[in-house]
């Protein structure tokens, strides 16, 4: 995919919710799960952003120091339950709110992997109302994955 439908697909997300995102079972790419409302009409839909060849994924939070000292306790865990304190985040969302996904074209890294591999690499950047979200990869795929998908099964 180049560097200008990257920047399409990813402006698309715009607006979704980020439901789950990690590594793989196999280990070498890195999915982002969104739940995409379609209207009061339709069902929602997940799609799953497959980020090919993904040689670094960075993720830190997005929240201040104020707002994590008051959220450390269990109880927020769970949304039905939670009782949130003036200014602490309630974790059991299960979801975060995606602000945005912006491609980096004249990342230093994404240019030193394409060299040293020989393919291009991209690197993007995704904000969340929790965490925020580097990754660097050569392709991107996206499909729609069906209600109960799980990306990992412990055997």
């Amino acid at each position: 995919m180049d560097t200008a439908e990257l920047r399409q697909t990813l402006n698309e997300t715009i607006q979704h919710l980020v439901v789950h995102h990690g590594y793989t079972a196999y280990m070498r790419d890195y999915e982002v799960i969104v739940h995409v409302w379609n209207g009061p009409q339709s069902p929602p839909t997940y799609l799953r952003y497959l980020f090919r060849h993904c040689v670094e994924a960075r993720c830190e939070t997005f929240l201040p120091a104020d707002t994590w000292r008051v959220s450390l306790d269990d109880g927020l865990l769970d949304r039905e339950t939670a009782h949130p304190d003036r200014g602490s985040y309630v974790w059991g969302a299960r979801h975060h709110e995606m602000y945005g996904a912006e491609l980096r074209p004249d990342s230093e890294a994404a240019h030193r992997w394409s060299k040293a591999v020989g393919v291009a690499f991209h690197e993007v950047h995704i904000e969340t109302n929790a965490h925020d979200l580097t990754l660097l990869f050569s392709d991107l795929e996206v499909s729609e994955v069906p209600v109960g998908y799980a990306p990992f099964i412990a055997d």
